[in-house]
């Protein structure tokens, strides 16, 4: 695909994961069966896409964040009730696990498949197909050195014979690469994840002093944020201290991270599906806001 890209699909992307289970119960019967809390639940469930055979809270959630006690509560739950267990290589699902995993997949399926929408089957099931065709090429194209997030939508997959769990699986393979693509464009700008979002609040304007920063970034510690400004400062990325402020290099420099997500993420896709990317943004944002009816 040849730019401009469809920018104006990526937004659509976080939106249909957030509203796609809106009114999806079975989590909640199953939280009250088993005694336990939300948080253990969607760590068991996290933990499952991640790496069900161990991993650690810094792979579990945010490359952006240097603080992960909050995950150690979730997962105490979740041990204490045989879901998980802690071993050397972090923790792990259980049996118990798995099958919890395995029937809220299949419940998701049956929930996703019943959803009335103004949308056609054929056509979630053609959106499913495209998207999934421009996945595939941009999995394809990025380095296998990137690849930290693209192992987990094999792990989410469900049953995509149904037209909307086929939507379901694109739209999250999506996320996850593009993800990746993000992460290989700062990585190569030579950036870390807390240090690169420390840069983001500056250029948004959320932060102006290093205690806006300590407020809006409460999963870094505040010796992070300021050697993070240090280095910053070093690169000639934001001004000298005083009122924090984004010089014009390190504008350049962010919005080039942005741009060089795009290329990664969209540059593979072939021609035509790009062709169809105005139908792609308009089926999928008609899905979205039925999800929210």
């Amino acid at each position: 695909m040849r730019p401009p890209y469809p920018v104006d699909l990526v937004p659509l992307i976080p939106e249909f994961l957030t509203r796609r289970r809106s009114k999806f119960t079975f989590a909640l019967r199953e939280i009250e069966e088993l005694g336990i809390d939300r948080p253990a639940f969607s760590f068991v469930i996290d933990l499952s896409v991640t790496d069900p055979d161990g991993t650690d809270a810094a792979k579990l959630y945010s490359p952006y964040a240097t603080i992960h006690d909050q995950t150690r509560a979730a997962a105490a739950v979740a041990i204490g009730a045989g879901l998980a267990e802690e071993t050397a290589r972090g923790w792990r699902i259980t049996g118990k696990g798995h099958d919890l995993v395995t029937r809220t997949r299949r419940a998701a399926d049956e929930y996703l498949d019943g959803l009335a929408l103004p949308v056609s089957r054929e056509d979630v099931a053609k959106l499913a197909a495209m998207l999934r065709r421009g996945l595939d090429a941009t999995i394809a194209s990025l380095d296998q050195r990137w690849h930290a997030h693209i192992p987990r939508i094999a792990r989410m997959a469900g049953d995509r014979a149904r037209p909307m769990v086929a939507l379901e699986a694109a739209v999250y393979g999506l996320w996850q690469a593009r993800d990746d693509c993000h992460v290989a464009a700062w990585r190569q700008a030579e950036l870390d994840g807390p240090t690169l979002d420390v840069l983001t609040r500056i250029r948004r304007g959320e932060a102006s002093t290093e205690d806006d920063l300590v407020a809006k970034l409460p999963r870094q510690t505040r010796d992070d944020i300021r050697r993070a400004l240090a280095r910053l400062r070093d690169g000639g990325l934001i001004a000298p201290p005083a009122r924090l402020a984004v010089t014009d290099a390190g504008a350049r420099a962010r919005q080039a991270i942005e741009d060089e997500t795009d290329r990664l993420f969209f540059a593979p896709w072939p021609d035509e599906v790009g062709a169809e990317s105005a139908w792609l943004r308009d089926r999928l944002a008609a899905v979205n806001t039925a999800l929210t009816a």
